[in-house]
């Protein structure tokens, strides 16, 4: 459906029908012309003409629908330069050459149209991209972000991100990538890069790599997005709506992560009324849709895992009340199905909770020292379980080399203070 939009205020009205559509856009755009590239451009003239017309002739009845006609006009006059002049005009005019179809009224192809967003995630996520790469081209084709917004997000400049992004459409444009719904193996193999990618883009918006803010809430924000699109896009893939669950539960806590002066406040001291009930409702919604196409035999793996542990906390109304048991059971569960060291860290973190600060510290002393390289992560958990021992003098080491680590300012300053407090319990002991 298009998107609402005000009348009374066409700027207002062309940013929300342009995040809301700009996927649809280009993703029929892109099914038409065969070429990603010229779509984004097709839509982007589209945009330009809006911005243009509509403070004067007013914000159209269906501004979704007046976007892609426009697009498609153009599209046309760019073929009629061409020198395949008839062969282009006549497959633009056949929506792609399958289907006799009229440019789209959105609202009479909502399913063709839906279907052109899920290619256009598949292709921004093909394997000869780089994940890096793919994360950015699926902000910018898919979530409508413009090149300035990705680059601030991933701390890097707005000419270096217009060439990533450059590059990657040339990279598919040369492998002539087709704009189509893999299939069996291949279509499971490629769901996993698109949900890795939305995973990844949640990460650094959950918690920044890098720079002064320790989240980017937009990132984090748009990344639960493109989780929904996805379900509402493959409703019959339990670990794609555990996906969404995953997200929407860890990102219900984002307001109860920093305290009025943008400090963080890690998990066990948050104000769980600050968590946001809708994001949870609807992640546990989710999961329960989820749970249930499992129940009937679909296979799950690491965001069904991940989310049910998330779930966990969600059900904790304090943080005394978390039944860490049951999550050191799943990370168990998790280790053997997705092994990686990141899981292994946060195992330890579980297993000093349910069993004891030596617990964890056993799971993290298995743990190959050089297998998250300089990641603050493994000190700084390390830190945690020795204070939780009791030995604070051993803990303050810990914590001190992790904020020699870490490239965030938010978290590096946690870090030292958790470092000093554990030294000064070392002198006052003395």
């Amino acid at each position: 459906m298009p998107a609402e939009s005000s009348t009374d205020d066409p700027s207002a009205a062309i940013v929300a029908v342009w995040r809301a559509e700009s996927a649809r856009l280009v993703g029929a755009l892109t099914r038409m012309t065969r070429d990603v590239g010229l779509a984004e451009d097709l839509a982007q003239d589209a945009l330009v003409a809006a911005l243009e017309q509509w403070p004067t002739a007013g914000v159209p009845e269906n501004p979704a629908a007046w976007l892609l006609t426009t697009a498609k006009r153009r599209g046309i006059d760019h073929f009629r330069r061409a020198d395949n002049l008839r062969r282009k005009v006549a497959d633009l005019r056949r929506a792609g050459g399958r289907e006799e179809v009229e440019m789209p009224d959105l609202d009479a192809q909502v399913d063709y149209i839906e279907d052109d967003v899920l290619r256009l995630i598949f292709l921004s996520c093909h394997p000869s991209l780089t994940p890096e790469s793919r994360a950015a081209l699926t902000l910018r084709l898919v979530g409508g972000l413009t090149t300035a917004e990705i680059a601030r997000a991933f701390l890097t400049s707005e000419s270096a991100m217009g060439q990533r992004i450059s590059r990657a459409k040339k990279t598919l444009s040369e492998a002539r990538v087709e704009f189509e719904l893999p299939t069996g193996p291949e279509r499971t193999r490629r769901l996993d890069d698109v949900m890795a990618v939305i995973y990844l883009i949640f990460n650094e918006g959950y918690t920044a790599t890098a720079g002064e803010d320790w989240m980017r809430p937009d990132l984090a924000h748009e990344a639960i997005r493109l989780a929904r699109m996805l379900s509402a896009l493959a409703p019959d893939e339990p670990e794609v709506l555990a996906l969404q669950a995953l997200l929407e539960l860890q990102g219900s806590r984002m307001d109860a992560r920093l305290d009025e002066d943008g400090a963080p406040i890690l998990l066990e001291a948050q104000n769980r009324k600050r968590w946001d009930q809708l994001l949870i409702r609807r992640g546990m919604a989710a999961l329960g849709e989820a749970e249930v196409l499992a129940a009937g035999g679909k296979p799950v793996g690491k965001y069904f895992l991940q989310a049910s542990i998330a779930a966990q906390h969600a059900r904790a109304g304090r943080a005394d009340d978390t039944d860490w048991r049951r999550i050191a059971t799943l990370y168990d569960v998790l280790a053997d199905a997705a092994p990686g060291p990141t899981v292994e860290v946060n195992r330890a973190v579980a297993h000093g909770r349910a069993f004891g600060a030596d617990a964890g510290l056993a799971v993290l002393e298995e743990l190959d020292a050089g297998a998250l390289g300089d990641s603050p992560l493994v000190p700084s958990v390390r830190g945690d379980l020795l204070e939780r021992a009791g030995l604070h003098a051993q803990a303050g080491e810990a914590f001190a080399e992790a904020a020699a680590r870490t490239r965030n300012e938010s978290e590096r300053a946690v870090l030292h203070r958790r470092a000093e407090l554990n030294l000064t319990r070392v002198s006052n002991s003395k």
